[in-house]
């Protein structure tokens, strides 16, 4: 028996149950892996509360973990006991001390602390989406992110700045502004203190952006569209603050805009494809381009905690579940 998070009903941090449960042996193609570090996403709260439909209740969340093989099925060559491997690929289930993976599901790591891995693979991967397919990020272009200082936010910040944008941050604090500065963005808006639409006419003279990377939702939809310089690009990854209302398309038409809502899971890249884009990440992680900001960790048992201190904003940077065990 090993120790998980469990959850046998849609709701709120409350619905996260620390339980034993039982993991039995890997069969084939299987290895069994002990988690030492477990990312914590936001895209766990919207399984948590229903915005996105999970698979099966009861289910145990979580997306993406770094631990040690302790055992393997038939028919798996590229990995042994003892390695240690980053292993995500869609399926929920990484909120346990120990579980089940499907070997292709996981790659093997050079040295690096699995803190840095788990908190930063997903996030990176968004970000590399949004600038290098999702919408093209060259020199010169000038984009707004929402939620500069957060866990997606900070990379995409420092990545969209290493393509040569100016880059506009918005975030709710001073302290969280300082971080977004060292983060690779040009100017900071304190959303509480100033109007961030005006603050973007103002920086762009009145031009407004190219493209908008919105992961907060509802409460900057309208604002963002209204950032964009005609034919500009309203990234919408995240509604952290709640599902936007719906837009009509002739809103669109004013300044013939476009509007996409991308997501990894859903765009249909390869297994070598996503290898490769993780490959980029670590890269990029162990070269310095990209500062990781393993800002808050908890025990594995407190995740209900980690989740309510995401979704109240609380926290920066990225958040890691660790197993006591």
């Amino acid at each position: 028996m090993v120790k998980a998070i469990r959850v046998y009903e849609l709701g709120g941090p409350e619905v996260l149950k620390w339980e034993d449960v039982e993991i039995g042996d890997p069969k084939e193609g299987e290895i069994r892996v002990k988690n030492k570090a477990i990312g914590v996403n936001f895209i766990d709260i919207y399984f948590r509360t229903g915005v996105y439909k999970v698979p099966e209740i009861p289910y145990t969340p979580g997306m993406e973990a770094v631990g040690v093989v302790t055992a393997i099925g038939a028919g798996v060559c590229d990995l042994k006991i003892g390695d240690v491997v980053y292993h995500s690929g869609g399926a929920m289930g990484t909120y346990t001390e120990e579980q089940i993976v499907l070997a292709d599901k996981a790659m093997s790591l050079p040295p690096i602390d699995p803190l840095v891995v788990a908190s930063v693979m997903i996030k990176g991967l968004t970000a590399r989406f949004l600038v290098r397919t999702w919408f093209k990020v060259e020199q010169g272009h000038k984009v707004v992110v929402h939620a500069a200082a957060g866990g997606v936010g900070s990379v995409l910040c420092q990545w969209a700045n290493m393509l040569g944008a100016t880059v506009i941050g918005t975030v709710s604090t001073k302290e969280k502004a300082l971080q977004a500065k060292e983060d690779g963005c040009h100017h900071v808006i304190i959303y509480k203190e100033d109007d961030f639409v005006t603050r973007v006419a103002e920086i762009t003279s009145g031009e407004g952006v190219d493209v908008v990377f919105d992961s907060v939702g509802k409460d900057t939809f309208q604002g963002s569209l209204a950032c964009l310089k005609p034919c500009g690009y309203m990234v919408s990854f995240g509604q952290s603050s709640g599902t936007p209302d719906p837009v009509p398309l002739s809103a669109l038409a004013t300044k013939s805009l476009f509007l996409t809502r991308p997501s990894v899971r859903t765009s249909g890249f390869s297994n070598d494809e996503m290898r490769e884009a993780m490959k980029e990440v670590l890269a990029n992680v162990a070269s310095g381009a990209l500062r990781v900001r393993v800002n808050h960790t908890y025990p594995l048992s407190q995740a209900a905690q980690a989740h309510v201190d995401m979704a109240g904003r609380k926290t920066s940077g990225s958040i890691v579940l660790t197993p006591e065990s």
